[in-house]
């Protein structure tokens, strides 16, 4: 498949001589190459989206979500046709390819809603005879650079509120997975955007660092790592933009000893090796407080071992390959470092060879218990389907733990007492909180939180932050003396 950037409403080649290959990494076969993009391809983009802004920003918000519209009702008909592709080119079941549409579709349907979401403020009267307004405009021309895991859904937790808003938008897609987006950007070709409204600029660094330094974007989204999040954000701040960078994490669940063993195994399993752990709110730690931890482990391996694993096209797969070799190898030594710093391999998950796709970077789910604080496997955000276990006597050691780790994306707590859960959910250090829910996604009219070195930035993605994020106040103060309106 040919990888084109979508520039000015136009299909363009870029004309460079660096390729990535793009691998399906159930079959371990190149699928596409995508185009390393220079500078000089996002200055197109940039300039294009610019001037579509002068006149975008004045069509009537109810006119803009228009579009939305369409591209709403051209996602759904073509939803399985993309599950497909993001199947092949990210390995997930496709079922979890089809289930990550539908969140992209909600996006779209909320931001919809830019009607009654971007409306301002009106005080008559502050003083005699004097009003005050607040009302929001658009930024002018906004960015994403979007991660690998879910090269479908994660563009549209901002996308669609920026364009809404009235700003014009370049999407750069990781290079690793650029199929999902050309599809994606043939519908949003067929919804009649004006030209340079929405831009697709694929390629690595050199693209992101174009983004980050260009004068004219305003406004910068990425979900990644929290080393390159790291980077996004003052890189793109020191180049005066508003930024908003998701990073890693390591999330826990802690398990009761009143909680509903069976129900929590399967809902842990599930988000633990669910897209092959490959999610910034999967489960990479397990605590157990008190008599939960023999039943739990027990469980928990038992549904590790069970899983199956394979291409997820194939029917009856319930897990899929990581993302490619280098992964597999990466999350392979930590399970060693694991190993041999004292902590237990309950399920091994290393060596994994599918039949019919020797190829494929798989690696099985993994359980490991008596993992220590301050270990590797502690510290790190393996980004595969590796579950570690720790134990504690009490639910206050069990927050103390999770509350000392950097990162603060999600945290779960399974039980079946309200004062345990309300303690919880008051005293834990994480952005997305889960009661008796193993990933705590929030819906799209809500915003994606993320604390400590989760995220950097403010306002978050989805919903009215978005709406925020996309928009600057102005604040308006107007003296209309009544014996200056009694003439009319």
């Amino acid at each position: 498949m040919e990888i084109l950037n979508y520039i000015n409403g136009e299909w363009v080649k870029p004309g460079v001589t660096e390729y990535f290959d793009v691998i399906n990494p159930a079959t371990g076969q190149v699928i596409a190459r995508t185009p390393l993009s220079a500078k000089a391809d996002v200055d197109a983009a940039a300039k294009a989206a610019n001037e579509a802004f002068k006149t975008w920003r004045r069509v009537p918000v109810q006119d803009r979500v228009q579009y939305l519209f369409k591209l709403r009702d051209l996602l759904k008909t073509n939803i399985d046709e993309i599950a497909r592709t993001i199947t092949d080119e990210c390995g997930k079941t496709f079922e979890e390819s089809r289930a990550e549409m539908v969140r992209a579709i909600e996006n779209v349907e909320v931001a919809c809603g830019m009607p009654h979401l971007g409306k301002g403020e009106f005080v008559e009267d502050i003083a005699s005879g004097i009003d005050e307004l607040m009302i929001r405009q658009p930024l002018g021309v906004c960015a994403t650079i979007a991660p690998f895991n879910f090269p479908g859904m994660i563009p549209f937790w901002f996308l669609p509120y920026a364009v809404a808003a009235g700003n014009t938008y370049i999407v750069k897609p990781s290079e690793k997975v650029p199929m999902t987006m050309q599809y994606i950007f043939k519908l949003i070709e067929q919804v009649g955007f004006p030209k340079g409204v929405i831009n697709l600029v694929n390629g690595a660094k050199e693209a992101v660092d174009g983004i980050l330094e260009h004068p004219t974007i305003r406004a910068i989204t990425f979900v990644g790592s929290t080393a390159v999040a790291k980077y996004i954000y003052a890189t793109a701040a020191a180049h005066g933009k508003r930024v908003q960078a998701q990073g890693g994490a390591k999330n826990p669940v802690i398990v009761l000893p009143d909680a509903d063993m069976d129900m929590a195994t399967k809902i842990i399993a599930d988000s633990a090796f669910g897209c092959a752990g490959q999610r910034c709110l999967a489960v990479s730690l397990a605590v157990t407080v008190g008599e939960a931890r023999n039943t739990f482990t027990e469980l928990i391996c038992d549904a590790a071992s069970s899983r199956v694993v394979g291409y997820g096209m194939d029917a009856g797969v319930q897990m899929g390959p990581v993302i490619n070799q280098a992964s597999k190898a990466r999350i392979e030594q930590l399970i060693g470092i694991g190993s041999e710093g004292g902590a237990k391999v309950c399920v091994d998950g290393r060596g994994t060879v599918i039949k019919g796709y020797e190829k494929g970077s798989f690696v099985r789910p993994t359980v490991i218990a008596d993992v220590q604080p301050g270990s590797e496997l502690w510290k790190t955000e393996v980004f595969g389907p590796v579950l570690g276990l720790m134990h504690v006597n009490t639910i206050e050691e069990a927050i103390a733990l999770a509350n000392s780790h950097s990162y603060g994306n999600q945290a779960s707590l399974f039980t079946s007492s309200g004062a345990a859960a309300r303690k919880f959910k008051y005293e834990v250090d994480a952005g997305n909180i889960g009661i008796n829910i193993g990933v705590a996604a929030p819906m799209a009219f809500f915003p994606f939180s993320g604390w400590k070195d989760s995220f950097f930035g403010d306002m978050h993605g989805q919903s009215m932050d978005a709406v925020e994020f996309f928009t600057q106040k102005k604040v308006v103060v107007e003296r209309w003396p009544r014996e200056w309106t009694r003439k009319f």
